[in-house]
């Protein structure tokens, strides 16, 4: 996977977005039903931040706010890290160890125009990986 393309790790992904005007709440629940920890924030075809499960505990739990009353835009990540489809996986990778964060924006999408990479992905890719190999080793040694 970390020699793929983004837009290829990211192709069939079913992406949650929302508005800036969407309550807290609303996304957290949305997040919860679809069992993913982050949301692209669209407004009007642009992406306008991120939310992730690290801003609902930093920014709404840790300071007290009521997520039925906290609008997205008051407590998104603003400053989104992206990289274009055509970059590589390693490349993801490699951004979120620098700047310490869990979720990279994917642009220029032909279908969709966003997309999300976890390292998450990456690390259930390595597993899976991790699982041919020892799957392979057993096979050549029932064979011997």
């Amino acid at each position: 996977m970390h020699h793929r393309k983004l837009k290829e790790i990211v192709a069939g992904q079913q992406l949650l977005q929302v508005s800036s005007k969407t309550l807290v709440i609303d996304v957290a629940k949305r997040m919860c039903d679809r069992n993913v920890a982050a949301v692209l924030v669209i407004d009007d075809g642009d992406m306008v931040g991120i939310f992730t499960e690290r801003d609902l505990l930093r920014r709404v739990v840790a300071h007290g706010r009521d997520p039925s009353k906290t609008k997205i835009t008051e407590v998104m990540t603003k400053h989104i890290a992206t990289l274009d489809g055509e970059r590589l996986g390693f490349e993801a990778v490699a951004l979120m160890i620098e700047l310490n964060i869990r979720h990279v924006a994917v642009t220029g999408l032909r279908d969709t125009g966003y997309g999300i990479v976890s390292i998450r992905d990456f690390a259930l890719s390595e597993l899976s990986t991790f699982e041919r190999e020892l799957q392979f080793e057993d096979e050549v040694w029932s064979s011997i």
